[in-house]
């Protein structure tokens, strides 16, 4: 793998530490400055310690496929910090997608985060008045993927006829009496 980097990596949307491109705000912007996920080109020459690490030194992937996985000081500090904080990016699910990936593989969890994308990206499309990217693509990290069709579907039929503003106040309704519910949080924690 430490030949050409580019094109053996085969998940440029799903970072070398854990953490899905797909639900990431930089990566629904209208101009990406990440390129379209943790592993393309613009991301690697930005220098990220877990590109460096596993890409260019160790030639693997994934965290989980390095050796030292279980004693790496760099990963289980980026582990511990998503329990309790986010930086730009939710991290709130972080340690059960990893534990989803080491059960199931990464096909299976790329697949899953490819289906939450394509939910996120309705919610953007038909409810984001400008302000609302970061929450939603929270609600997509952290919600149920019966729940986020159930809420696009509810969205739909209560925000018929609104405006842009009315349809996010309609939806974020709907995401917040889920959240309140389930006990999600809708908010990055810093």
């Amino acid at each position: 793998m430490k030949g050409d980097l580019i094109t053996s990596v085969k998940y440029p949307a799903l970072g070398v530490c854990g953490l899905s491109c797909r639900l990431c705000p930089a990566y629904n912007a209208e101009k990406s400055w990440c390129g379209g996920g943790c592993k393309t080109r613009a991301r690697m020459a930005v220098g990220c310690p877990f590109i460096t690490c596993a890409l260019k030194k160790k030639g693997v992937e994934f965290c989980w496929d390095c050796g030292e996985n279980t004693t790496c000081e760099k990963w289980k500090k980026h582990r511990e910090y998503g329990k309790k904080r986010d930086s730009f990016k939710c991290y709130q699910t972080l340690e059960n997608d990893i534990a989803l990936i080491m059960k199931n593989g990464v096909a299976a969890f790329e697949k899953l985060q490819k289906d939450r994308e394509r939910l996120l990206k309705k919610m953007l499309k038909g409810f984001n008045e400008g302000r609302s990217k970061s929450y939603y693509c929270i609600a997509a990290t952290v919600m149920g993927i019966a729940e986020l069709k159930q809420a696009l579907t509810d969205a739909n039929m209560k925000s018929a006829g609104l405006d842009i503003k009315g349809k996010s106040g309609a939806m974020h309704s709907i995401l917040d009496d889920i959240a309140r519910k389930k006990g999600y949080n809708l908010k990055l924690r810093k």
